[in-house]
């Protein structure tokens, strides 16, 4: 039904990383390791394959040195679930907070999305072509309507039961057709029948840690009687009412049923869990009271899920004992060592990534796929402004944003952003007024913008 996850070779996921992080090879090796890892145990007799358990890792690093892109790009590239969470969200059991167990159920619903849309990706000609019939008995007046039935109480609109075989379109629809398909129909508006996927406790529970509470009563209270199912009506352009015909035929071609199955059995498998601000729960707690009461309850909440337990979701129980688990954290204040002995040892990988250097942001402004200096190359070019930076101005940047990261907090490559911002904002502003020419920032220009801030000590026009 699906793909299932991409297999590369160490130095094949290494490559794709450096297509968009800039050194780190330390981690970006260890990272392809445990990824490859994972193809690795897939291979082993059945027999031992339960025994081999993940090699976690913990980044070690300041803020903006490309933790959290290398673990995003990972999952990303091996077409993995993943799910990122800040430590520091969740609390201890009694404390008002996030329960650590979302973590599971949060990487189960990312498998369920992942799973769900190579399945959608697998029937959508079919789903294309059904959606096209029906928008055209819409277009014709003739689009069979569901007829309401009663249960109990409640009366209950059943969805449309899919016909046994294709409908015969008269003369008429099959000229309908074919203006729709010259696009000749656009313009007009129809009006749907759409799912009504608001949420009926209507945001009751929003307040800290209520975010989980609510989901669980939602989705008891969308299986009650004359709640599933729910529809509202919608006056759509012709184009939005085909995408979510699409969407709806696709809907009903998937199996949901096995894309569960698969969902679960992938999260278990090839889930990745990213761990960011690790520190800030890291330190052993002493007794007392106050805001750091619960660090180490937090670590200790955190410890099974981490070494492998079972966590009931509403797909079924799922287990963590072969989910990858990428902690990283900045450590300027705790270490390593701060941690309880127990979930140190559950992290046996550990790598530290160095502070970046003028050098590195001179490479990250033009060697990644997704460079900076090519991204406002592109905004600006939506306004019919052709924007250059040239080597002296990327040379001039990345000296700035040492110096600013020098004087001021240091947040690594985080710094070109507001950078760039700085010195693009009067073009940015302006754009729309000056289509069809040519802008070249030089370091010239650079320097005239960005020296003054400097000069004047404000540093804080650089900071996030």
């Amino acid at each position: 039904m699906s793909r299932g996850p991409r297999s590369f070779t160490p130095r094949e996921i290494v490559g794709e990383l450096d297509r968009y992080i800039v050194g780190q090879h330390k981690a970006k090796r260890a990272v392809a390791i445990a990824l490859r890892n994972r193809w690795r145990r897939q291979q082993v007799h059945s027999d031992l394959r339960d025994e081999i358990a993940p090699k976690n890792i913990i980044l070690i690093g300041p803020t903006g040195v490309g933790k959290t892109e290398i673990a995003r790009r990972l999952a990303r590239l091996a077409q993995a679930p993943f799910v990122k969470v800040e430590a520091s969200k969740f609390t201890e059991v009694g404390y008002v907070g996030r329960d650590v167990e979302s973590i599971v159920r949060d990487l189960v619903e990312n498998a369920i999305q992942l799973v769900r849309a190579e399945a959608v990706e697998d029937v959508r000609t079919r789903a294309s072509e059904l959606a096209e019939e029906r928008l055209v008995q819409i277009l014709s007046g003739r689009e069979p309507q569901p007829q309401a039935t009663p249960f109990g109480p409640f009366m209950l609109t059943p969805p449309p039961a899919q016909p046994a075989s294709r409908p015969t379109l008269t003369s008429e629809q099959l000229e309908l057709r074919d203006r729709l398909r010259r696009g000749e129909l656009d313009a007009r508006e129809v009006e749907l029948e759409v799912a009504d996927t608001a949420s009926p406790l209507g945001g009751l529970f929003a307040m800290p840690g209520g975010g989980d509470m609510e989901a669980k009563l939602g989705d008891m209270l969308a299986n009650l009687p004359g709640m599933k199912g729910r529809s509202k009506r919608r006056r759509v352009r012709v184009p939005e009412a085909r995408r979510l015909l699409e969407a709806e035929e696709a809907g009903k071609l998937v199996d949901m049923d096995g894309v569960q199955r698969e969902a679960v059995e992938r999260a278990e498998q090839a889930g990745i869990v990213f761990l960011d601000e690790i520190d800030k729960v890291a330190g052993r707690q002493h007794g007392g009271s106050g805001p750091d009461v619960s660090r180490e309850g937090v670590q200790r909440d955190l410890l099974p899920i981490v070494e492998g337990s079972t966590v009931n979701t509403k797909y079924g129980p799922v287990k963590t004992d072969h989910v990858l688990f990428i902690a990283a954290g900045a450590f300027h204040v705790a270490k390593v060592s701060d941690l309880i002995p127990e979930l140190q040892g559950r992290f046996p990988i550990r790598v530290e990534l160095q502070s970046l250097e003028k050098a590195d942001f001179v490479r990250i402004l033009t060697e990644p796929k997704n460079a900076l200096t090519r991204q406002y190359e592109a905004l600006l070019r939506t306004e019919g402004v052709a924007l250059t930076f040239t080597a002296d101005a990327v040379d001039a940047i990345a000296e700035y944003a040492a110096e600013a990261n020098e004087r001021a907090e240091n947040i690594g490559a985080r710094r070109l952003h507001t950078i760039l911002e700085a010195l693009l904002e009067e073009l940015s502003f302006t754009a729309p007024e000056r289509s069809d020419t040519e802008v070249v920032i030089d370091a010239v220009r650079v320097r005239a913008t960005l020296a003054p801030i400097l000069a004047s000590g404000d540093a804080g026009k650089f900071i996030l």
